[in-house]
Formats: C-alpha cells, structure tokens, sequence
C-alpha cells in the first residue's frame, strides 16, 4: 500500500506540505503531474497562481489550457 508524504518537504507519489514533488500533491508550492497549490508548476492543476497543461487559477495562470476562475463563472 502506498504511503503519503508529509511534512515541509514532501517528495513522493502522493504529498501534502509546504513544498511537495509528486505525483498527486497538496501543498503551498508543488511540483506535481496532479495538485492543488497556492503556487503550482504542473501537468493537471489547481491554485492560486500556477503554470500548468491543464488548470484553473485565482490569480495568474499560465498553461496550454488554463482558465481563471472568473471566467469559468463568468461562461455559467
């Protein structure tokens, strides 16, 4: 069974903390293929501010497809 990294740095498969390397992760800064972060740098996410493939920011975002949460509301 897999287990989950935690703490200030957290580098697994799955993590959650300050700063995260991982798969899945959870945390203030994040390099991850998935995550949810203040500040993201990754494949699928969601933060504040991020660079990303695939996500939704608050703030800045930059990515191939990357939408503020503004617009997604704004298209509702």
């Amino acid at each position: 069974m897999p287990a989950v990294a935690k703490g200030i740095i957290a580098i697994g498969q799955f993590a959650y903390g300050v700063v995260t390397i991982s798969q899945f992760g959870i945390g203030i800064f994040s390099l991850s293929q998935f995550t949810v972060a203040v500040y993201a740098l990754a494949q699928f996410a969601a933060a504040y501010s991020l660079i990303a493939q695939i996500g939704i920011y608050i703030h800045t975002g930059r990515g191939q497809l990357v939408k503020s949460v503004a617009e997604i509301i704004g298209i509702l």
